[in-house]
């Protein structure tokens, strides 16, 4: 579980929440109200559904559930896992790397070596793994637009709320006591709107763009490793390139275990 997101979710709902249980003749229940939930939530979803295909409106839920429930990448034990498999190749030949696929749990690097060991040309091996890495990446784009215009959505149909509130408010100045509350519900929408926007789904969609840029330089120190090991490259030196795409404090810790 990603602990950093579900900290920052609910402090930042806890905050608003103390913010209003804490101010002097505030109450909870003003805060409520359905009809401007269902403009702000209902209409940003209509709009998304207009500007999206159904399919990326469906896969929204599994795009929220891997901002909550995503393992972060642990690099330093896939380039010890690509080393020690250019040590096989380089002591046994590239053959004897089919026998240690069972050992590999990472479906991409399964697919690259399996085309290595096959005796694919490097460039064709080369050209399909970054096309399923483009195809990765466009799938993750897409999910990220959908947060994206959900975030940027609600704010106006916030706004388109409260106009909606104003207008019936002015309509009917009749009892000039009703003025108050009434422009208090008007109001709600546009905080309902920036609420949906900036606690949930713009947050969501910069988070989803950190996962996608973790998961393709993964991906891409992959690719650099089963090049070099089709290559035939010493397995010091093929540690050494990879190594560059890390941090100096976590190359410090790869040190350390050794």
């Amino acid at each position: 579980m990603d602990i950093a997101s579900v900290v920052g979710l609910l402090a930042a709902i806890g905050l608003i929440l103390t913010a209003i249980l804490i101010a002097p003749g505030s109450s909870l229940m003003a805060f409520i109200d359905v009809p401007s939930f269902l403009v702000v939530c209902g209409g940003a979803v209509a709009a998304c559904m207009i500007a999206f295909p159904l399919k990326s409106m469906l896969g929204m839920p599994m795009s929220i559930k891997v901002i909550f429930l995503n393992k972060a990448p642990d690099y330093g034990e896939l380039i010890k896992q690509i080393v020690s498999l250019a040590e096989t190749a380089r002591r046994d030949g590239l053959l004897a790397l089919e026998g240690r696929i069972s050992e590999i749990d990472n479906p991409f690097i399964i697919t690259g070596i399996q085309m290595a060991v096959d005796g694919t040309r490097p460039d064709a091996i080369e050209d399909i793994m970054r096309t399923e890495m483009d195809a990765v990446a466009t799938r993750h784009r897409d999910a990220k637009a959908v947060s994206d215009q959900m975030g940027r959505f609600a704010p106006a149909y916030g706004m388109i709320g409260t106009l909606l509130g104003l207008i019936i408010m002015l309509g009917n100045m009749s009892d000039p006591s009703s003025i108050g509350s009434g422009m208090a519900v008007a109001l709600l929408t546009t905080l309902y709107g920036a609420i949906v926007s900036n606690v949930f789904f713009l947050p969501f969609s910069e988070k989803l763009g950190f996962l996608n840029k973790q998961e393709l330089l993964g991906m891409e120190i992959a690719i650099r490793g089963i090049m070099a090991i089709q290559s035939g490259e010493n397995p010091r030196v093929i540690e050494q390139k990879l190594r560059t795409f890390l941090p100096p404090a976590v190359r410090a810790k790869m040190d350390a275990e050794k």
